[in-house]
């Protein structure tokens, strides 16, 4: 047996980690997405605490941008065959900077710090109230990580998240200071606006269920006309990103509460008909 013949025989997965080094860049290149997912969290805090008007804006787009190599550390570990125990440890704890605290921090200062008064006098209690309803996302974010490392994916697949995921969730808040941009000066508006991250901790402590994409050929071939809708809907997507991300954001998180309503309804019409 010639030595060509004999690598065709050695199985692909150990031939391709036969030589060390290779084994170290290999294992390297998810913890790297890994990595930048955790320094544009670490960017969106700072920018926020920095609070200008742009600054706002480009603490969100670095959550976005967060998302996106958060889709793609897990993606290149499963490609490549590298998925570790201490990975996943990884990223959840990055995750729990980029999801957890950097939309925390960024949604208290743009809907609360800039309030005329804010801390003292009548805006005491606003204050007060944000900074709790910030903490209870916070809070619910870790929840939901810990959960997903133990639970993992909802029952009959990886077709659905048990809970609202934390990226969508920060993705919310980040999608709308994206697209109103200033900061709230109205007392008002911030009461609505700190709701919200009650509401999306809550969502992601529930056992509704989020479609995850998992299940969509990304790897497979696809027809010319897919690609040219997909590259419309990109361009749609850059060109007016502020529309589009929010319109997208939040269709997300109420599409999931509504099949949720429809199943519960759907059972109990079943239970109903059953008796």
């Amino acid at each position: 047996m010639t030595p060509e013949t004999e690598q065709h025989e050695i199985p692909f997965q150990e031939r391709r980690f036969k030589n060390p080094r290779m084994r170290r860049g290999i294992f390297l290149l998810p913890s790297l997405f890994t990595a930048a997912n955790l320094l544009c969290g670490y960017y969106a805090v700072v920018a926020a605490i920095v609070g200008g008007h742009d600054d706002f804006d480009h603490a969100a787009k670095a959550i976005g941008l967060a998302i996106v190599f958060d889709s793609m550390d897990g993606r290149v570990a499963r490609m490549t065959g590298t998925n570790t125990e201490f990975g996943v440890q990884f990223d959840s704890l990055a995750d729990v900077v980029s999801f957890g605290i950097a939309p925390a921090v960024l949604a208290y200062t743009w809907g609360v710090r800039d309030l005329p008064g804010v801390g003292r006098g009548e805006f005491s209690h606003l204050a007060e109230f944000g900074w709790i309803a910030c903490l209870v996302f916070l809070v619910c974010c870790a929840w939901r990580l810990a959960r997903f490392n133990v639970q993992g994916m909802a029952p009959g697949g990886s077709k659905f998240f048990v809970g609202m995921p934390t990226p969508a969730a920060a993705g919310v808040i980040a999608a709308l200071i994206h697209g109103f941009k200033y900061p709230l000066h109205d007392y008002r508006w911030s009461i609505l606006w700190l709701i919200l991250p009650i509401a999306l901790g809550a969502l992601m402590t529930s056992t509704i269920r989020y479609y995850s994409f998992k299940d969509l050929p990304w790897s497979r071939k696809q027809p010319s006309l897919g690609i040219i809708v997909l590259l419309i809907l990109f361009g749609v997507a850059w060109i007016y990103s502020e529309y589009f991300l929010m319109i997208f954001a939040c269709s997300y998180a109420a599409i999931g509460v509504a099949l949720h309503v429809v199943r519960f309804l759907r059972q109990r019409l079943v239970h109903r008909a059953a008796t």
